[in-house]
C-alpha cells in the first residue's frame, strides 16, 4: 500500500503519469514482459468535468496479467492482493493499428478481429480506494488481471449489427449464485465501440508514434460498479444482447 495518492505530491499531473506508466513498461519488458494491450479508465464523461478530464485514461497489459479462460471458465490466483475489486468489461482484439481522429462505433468495430466479455481484476494501492486520474495511470491502470471469455469474430457483415447492439448489451453478475447486480453496455462511455473509438484517438493525439496497434487487447471500461472480491469467491456473468456464453471466474 501506498500511504498517500502520488497526486498529492506538487507536479505530478497527467503528463508526470504517463511518464511513469511508461517506465514500468520498461521495466516490465526488462524483465522478460511484452505489453499485450491497453485497459481503459474513466469511460464515464459524466466524470471528466468533475476531474478535469479531456477524455479517458489508460494503462498497459501484460503477457502475465491477460488471461484465457477454458470452455468459458477460469481459475486465478494473485499473488499479492491489497483491496481487489472486479468489473465485468467487453474486451477486443484489434487487427488494424489505430482509428483516425473522430472514429465512431462502426470505423472503430472495424479494426477489431473479435471481441468477448471478460472479468477485470483491479486492486488499489492507495487508502480507502481514493485516488485521481494521475494516480490511476501511474499505478498499472489498477490492473492486476484480465479473464477473457469465449471470443466472437467481428466479420464485417456484423459490424452493424453489433454497432446497434453493443450500447444495450446487458450483462448480469452473480456470486456464488446469487445476484449481484445488472449492467449495460451505455455504462462504458454510450458504447463499448464508442470507448474503443475514444481510445484510439486519445493515445493517438497523446502518443502520435505509439498508436493502438494490430493484435493488441482492449478492455473497454467496466459495465457495472465495481465489486470487492478476495480468494474463494466464485464470480459468473451473464451477457444479453450478444451471442456470448456466460464467464465463471474462481479466485484461489
Amino acid at each position: 500500500m501506498v500511504a498517500s495518492p502520488l497526486s498529492a505530491r506538487p507536479g505530478f499531473d497527467l503528463n508526470t503519469a504517463y511518464e511513469v506508466e511508461a517506465t514500468l513498461k520498461l521495466f516490465r519488458e526488462a524483465g522478460g514482459h511484452k505489453a499485450v494491450g491497453r485497459k481503459v479508465g474513466y469511460a464515464n464523461k459524466a466524470m471528466w468535468r468533475a476531474l478535469k478530464l479531456e477524455t479517458l485514461v489508460w494503462a498497459h497489459m501484460y503477457d502475465d496479467t491477460v488471461h484465457y479462460s477454458e470452455n468459458n471458465s477460469a481459475t486465478l490466483s494473485l499473488a499479492h492482493p491489497r483491496s481487489m475489486k472486479i468489473e465485468p468489461e467487453i474486451v477486443f482484439g484489434l487487427k488494424q493499428p489505430g482509428m483516425a481522429e473522430g472514429s465512431d462505433a462502426t470505423a472503430a468495430l472495424a479494426s477489431a478481429d473479435w471481441l468477448a466479455v471478460g472479468f477485470e481484476i483491479i486492486d488499489c494501492p492507495y487508502p480507502e480506494w481514493k485516488f485521481q486520474p494521475s494516480d490511476f495511470v501511474a499505478s498499472f491502470g489498477l490492473h492486476a488481471a484480465l479473464v477473457i471469455g469465449e471470443r466472437m469474430q467481428v466479420r464485417p457483415d456484423l459490424i452493424s449489427k453489433l454497432a446497434e447492439a453493443l450500447p444495450v448489451v446487458k450483462v448480469r453478475m452473480s456470486k456464488g449464485g446469487e445476484f449481484v447486480e445488472e449492467g449495460s453496455g451505455r455504462n462504458s462511455l454510450k458504447s463499448p465501440a464508442l470507448c474503443l473509438a475514444e481510445l484510439g484517438t486519445a493515445i493517438a493525439r497523446r502518443f502520435p508514434a505509439q498508436p493502438l496497434s494490430a493484435g493488441e487487447i482492449v478492455s473497454s471500461g467496466t459495465l457495472t460498479s465495481g465489486h470487492p472480491t478476495a480468494k474463494g469467491d466464485l464470480w459468473t456473468v451473464e451477457v444479453e444482447g450478444l451471442s456470448l456464453p456466460s464467464l465463471t471466474l474462481r479466485l484461489i
